[in-house]
């Protein structure tokens, strides 16, 4: 498995007799680049970086360290200790020792094998002993896994090629191809490779680190993301690390103007407003109701050449963008030519309407030929969306009511999807929840919910009716086998008064995603959708948790909707698509928004990356595979599974070798 990126060691850590440490994690070392600071460490000590030292691991064994932060390391190696200074590098082998600080924070490097005997040579009791081999039967099983994973993923993506026997091509006629033969153009490895044009009409997964390459070929990263010229950024979010942000996304210090939209509190803030560079505003819009936080996480770029938005699912933050399953939506709009176009759209009202809310100071800058130009909501007014597929799907704290009673929340859910007609085999079609915190519930608000998450409209002109609702959520075995351990747990912050509701327990069905290689990448995706077999009536990619604080509660007799923070998403409809030629931000400047010739409409129905090549579509319409990070149907839960809630104990030790709780930093509220 040459392609998989595998685990080639571990960085154990010391006391200062240089007796191995039990009470902290090991950090796992993989083949190619990995970092070490002060997120892996769990560590408030300064010193250390957050992104301290990279390594460059090889299958020989070594490993190529630079030091990334301002302080020194020291390495011992063959009787020798060396002063490594910053942006130094040096050569560790097997048995050699680092100190991240001079004197704190030892770690020994042992290969994958080795990992086991850094105790001192008189600790050889057989407890010891039985606990060690228990550790290297997990890894065992874990590389076992990722070999199952794989050959189930290639198997998908063979049914795939040949589902795709058909191809449409840009201008929607169609090829026909022997049904066992794949399209030259296709990637033969993942099956989300599609034309750029169709790329607005999909979400992609992050890439996270220490997965097969296979499980992400087709993934984002940051980088992928911040790119190019561009002139002012609205970074919005709930948690904001400056310092690894500016590491991980070096153009971000090109940007001349960037306004941070974000939840940050106490310490937090005060970290915020000491790292961000001078040219950086920050923002904490006002929550009115107690409890609330700013959640949504999204990304505004703007460029010579026009716009990006961006919808996604992760924090500013190093574990969210490497070590979860997460999605991200993104599209480029050109500026309007108001002499030709000055209409408004839906997804052009919605998101003004939204960024009204925020309440951010209006600043100004100069843009190339457009001049000076006040960055506030009407500015976004400026930029032609009408080539959009998607709608947006907000929350913002209140009590809405009258004719902003149906404009956010689960209100508005309810309202775009009663707008739509659906194919008559999503009548009383299941529901999918699927989220990483859950707000204290109760079965009445779950039916509220139901009942919008159920709306719509099928061909005969029937309502769809309600559908019966499972929620996706990691037990405590998933939590404790997945590539982070238990610290994994930090990011799925539910207590046990929430989850271990007896009401709860009919709902609850097991994080599966072995089809997209991320079992053990712990989600911190939200996603809702509803589904028949591998079809699927409509997907939603949000910021928003099963919370009434998210997504609003009914009160007053149905009149008044109180939200209590701020959310943001995007919702994946059946449609009728006009194509269009890609157009980019960051491409090629000579591409136009029009084509050059009139391309013919065609529709489009969604469905999951497994719908296999007997589930056919008719030859008008264009199916939409959307990589829904989950196996469906979900799997219920059995007699033994737990779900996982973070304030209980866990003595059964993780692939990690620790327990539960461990003395980490948290998140701090039940929306993270």
């Amino acid at each position: 498995m040459s392609a998989s990126r595998v685990k080639l060691g571990a960085l154990v850590p010391l006391q200062s007799n240089l007796v191995g440490n039990d009470s902290l994690s090991r950090i796992p070392i993989f083949e190619g680049a990995n970092t070490v600071g002060r997120c892996n460490l769990s560590v408030t000590d300064k010193r250390v970086s957050r992104k301290h030292i990279s390594l460059h691991a090889s299958t020989d064994g070594s490993i190529e360290v630079l030091v990334e932060g301002p302080n020194p390391i020291i390495v011992r190696s063959g009787g020798e200790r060396k002063k490594i200074c910053s942006q130094e590098k040096v050569t560790i082998a097997n048995g050699d020792i680092m100190e991240l600080i001079p004197g704190n924070y030892s770690f020994k490097y042992a290969t994958f094998g080795n990992e086991n005997t850094t105790s001192s040579p008189t600790d050889s009791s057989s407890k010891k002993g039985k606990r060690h081999s228990e550790e290297d039967s997990l890894a065992v099983k874990r590389n076992r896994q990722i070999l199952e994973d794989e050959a189930l993923a290639r198997t998908l993506q063979s049914n795939f090629a040949q589902d795709n026997a058909t191809v449409s091509d840009i201008s929607g006629s169609s090829q026909s191809k022997p049904a066992n033969t794949i399209d030259s153009k296709m990637d033969k490895v993942h099956p989300l490779s599609i034309p750029k044009e169709w790329l607005p009409l999909i979400f992609r997964l992050m890439r996270v680190q220490g997965l097969p390459a296979w499980a992400n070929s087709s993934s984002v990263t940051i980088q992928d993301v911040i790119q190019g010229n561009v002139l002012v950024a609205v970074l919005s979010n709930y948690m904001v690390d400056i310092d690894w942000l500016l590491s991980a996304c070096p153009d971000l210090k090109k940007i001349p103007h960037v306004l941070v939209v974000h939840g940050e509190g106490g310490a937090s803030l005060e970290r915020l407003q000491k790292t961000k560079p001078p040219n950086w505003i920050l923002h904490k819009p006002p929550l009115p109701i107690s409890y609330g936080t700013h959640h949504s996480k999204a990304m505004l770029l703007v460029y010579p050449q026009g716009i990006r938005v961006v919808v996604h699912t992760a924090n500013l933050i190093y574990v969210d963008w490497n070590n979860k399953t997460q999605g991200l939506w993104m599209q480029d709009f050109p500026w309007k030519d108001v002499k030709v176009n000055n209409r408004e759209c839906s997804f052009e009202n919605d998101l003004v309407d939204y960024l009204r809310t925020l309440k951010w100071p209006e600043f100004s800058v100069k843009l190339p030929a457009v001049g000076n130009v006040a960055i506030n909501a009407a500015f976004f007014k400026k930029f032609d969306y009408s080539s959009a597929t998607v709608r947006l799907i907000a929350s913002v704290p209140g009590y809405h009511m009258g004719p902003n009673l149906k404009k956010w929340g689960h209100m508005k859910m309810r309202t775009v999807l009663n707008e739509h007609i659906f194919d008559k085999e999503f009548h009383k079609s299941p529901l999918v929840y699927q989220f990483s915190s859950l707000g204290s519930l109760d079965e009445r608000w779950l039916n509220e919910f139901a009942s919008s998450m159920s709306s719509g409209t099928s061909d005969d002109g029937s309502p769809l009716g309600i559908g019966k609702p499972l929620i996706i959520w990691p037990t405590v075995e998933d939590v404790r086998c997945s590539l982070e351990g238990y610290a994994a747990g930090n990011a799925i912050p539910s207590p046990q008064k929430n989850v271990e509701k007896d009401f709860l327990k009919k709902y609850w069905a097991r994080w599966k995603a072995d089809h997209v290689g991320r079992c053990r990448a712990m989600p911190h995706i939200k996603t809702y959708t509803r589904y028949n077999g591998q079809n699927i009536a409509w997907f939603l990619l949000t910021s928003s948790n099963l919370s009434k604080a998210a997504w609003g509660a009914l009160q007053k007799n149905n009149t008044q909707l109180m939200i209590r923070s701020y959310e943001l998403g995007i919702l994946f409809l059946p449609s009728v698509v006009h194509p269009q030629s890609h157009f980019s931000c960051t491409g090629d400047s000579s591409v136009k928004q029009q084509p050059s010739t009139p391309l013919n409409e065609f529709k489009t129905k969604l469905a999951t990356l497994c719908l296999n090549r007997s589930s056919g579509t008719d030859s008008s319409s264009q199916v939409i595979r959307l990589p829904v990070p989950f196996r469906l149907p979900p799997q219920p839960y059995t007699s033994e599974d737990v779900p996982w809630s973070w304030d209980r104990r866990y003595t059964k030790k993780d692939v990690h070798g620790q327990v539960w709780p461990r003395h980490v930093q948290l998140y701090t509220s039940d929306d993270s």
